[in-house]
């Protein structure tokens, strides 16, 4: 399993104790700490809609230019907005079973390692 996001964030913090807590393995690839590749972004379009994998909701979205807005939500460009602020992607971001999901709830968790 591979975990994405970024080490400080609260959200991962809660996810990593929980994976901890379970004894679940896992790769952690931080965002601020490594550069994300096309190949994952067009990989977890594949599973994912883009509107799921874009915070629209964080300070990162939020500062973006309205131009930049528009084409963070366009196939075509989203990965060149993306991967100069990964901190627009919602967190974490797990890779597991050829399934990719986002966002940190227990009881989904519980469901997604059983």
């Amino acid at each position: 399993m591979k975990i994405y996001g970024i080490k400080s964030c609260d959200t991962m913090k809660k996810a990593f104790t929980w994976l901890n807590n379970h004894g679940i393995e896992y790769t952690f690839f931080d965002y601020k700490k490594e550069i994300l590749l096309e190949d994952n972004f067009n990989y977890w379009l594949s599973k994912l809609p883009l509107e799921q994998i874009v915070n629209k909701q964080g300070t990162t979205y939020k500062k973006l230019t309205d131009e930049e807005k528009v084409a963070i939500l366009n196939l075509d460009t989203a990965f060149e907005i993306i991967k100069e602020n990964t901190s627009v992607i919602k967190r974490p971001l797990i890779e597991i079973n050829n399934k990719v999901y986002v966002g940190f709830n227990e009881t989904n968790w519980t469901e997604i390692f059983k």
